[in-house]
């Protein structure tokens, strides 16, 4: 019986991860990866495949069907989404043709509530949590480039193990995928967390790079502030995080170039659509949750949403 692995969203993410799947399992007569896609994007992977670029190679793959319409591909044994998260609702319902009674969901995008959102959306469907290291970006329709070689993949269910989270895994590092099934998934999820939800928030709040985070006493001392509150609501939802990741966070920003700015800053500044509510309003919600509170992240978020609708 055929593996059905779709992959919803050819951006960065999603086109490396896809990028690789369909090079390894390309006429393989046991596993069909498809792309769903849209745009100018789609149209040129009809036309001439993916181009991956990577430090290591650059490669051209055509997966089973690249579609805009769910419905030509059937049930999926695995769907991975990587939309945005301001997307994600509208994607769950895109993909409603797709899922079936075994069918598993891998969300890999940023935020925390993200298989909670899909388990409210679709109610019996096993949704997985996972979260990615990986520095990818769409250069223009068709082509996916990944830099750095930074791509990790982390995955897990519930504090499980069972033999699909199991086989998954082979799957995936099959297809040269670094990745990792882990059983601790909320406290690996959460730690990335700290580091984006921080930084984005602050990058936009300030208007400055990473490293001006740490050059002024105002802006240090509301960043260790600002994840001082992450990680009272962090560990009363579980996560289980040593209060090191604070100290382990400003290493980061040490070693990271001066310039280097989050997307969320990116997109403020651009006055795109943005991932406030995921990032930072979402820490709200769940210190009212808690009974915490969320002063520096309140201030933050308010100025911030004020900004966008100005």
């Amino acid at each position: 019986m055929k593996i059905k692995i779709v992959i919803v969203g050819l951006g960065g993410v999603g086109g490396y991860y896809g990028g690789l799947l369909a090079k390894q399992y390309a006429g393989n007569p046991e596993v069909e990866i498809y792309f769903v896609a849209r745009g100018e994007h789609l149209k040129k992977i009809k036309e001439n495949g993916l181009k991956l670029i990577t430090d290591k190679d650059t490669f051209q793959v055509h997966p089973t069907l690249a579609t805009d319409n769910v419905s030509e591909i059937g049930i999926a044994d695995y769907i991975i989404m990587t939309p945005k998260s301001y997307d994600l609702d509208s994607t769950v319902t895109q993909i409603q043709p797709m899922v079936g009674v075994n069918t598993v969901i891998l969300p890999l995008l940023n935020g925390i509530d993200n298989s909670d959102r899909i388990r409210a959306l679709l109610p019996g469907t096993e949704v997985w949590d996972g979260c990615v290291y990986i520095v990818a970006r769409l250069n223009e329709p068709g082509v996916v480039e990944n830099k750095g070689n930074v791509h990790r993949l982390n995955f897990g269910y519930r504090n499980q193990t069972n033999e699909r989270l199991i086989a998954f895994e082979k799957l995936l590092k099959a297809a040269g995928i670094e990745c990792a099934f882990n059983e601790n998934i909320l406290t690996v999820i959460w730690t990335k967390f700290f580091f984006i939800s921080s930084t984005a928030s602050l990058t936009s709040y300030f208007d400055v790079s990473f490293g001006a985070l740490l050059t002024d006493d105002v802006r240090k001392t509301t960043l260790t502030g600002l994840l001082e509150e992450l990680l009272q609501v962090a560990n009363a939802e579980g996560a289980k995080i040593d209060r090191s990741v604070i100290d382990n966070i400003i290493h980061q920003l040490e070693k990271l170039p001066f310039d280097t700015t989050a997307s969320m800053h990116s997109d403020f500044k651009a006055g795109k659509n943005t991932e406030l509510p995921t990032l930072t309003g979402i820490v709200i919600e769940l210190g009212k949750k808690h009974g915490i509170a969320t002063p520096i992240y309140e201030k933050v978020y308010n100025e911030l949403n004020a900004r966008k609708k100005s």
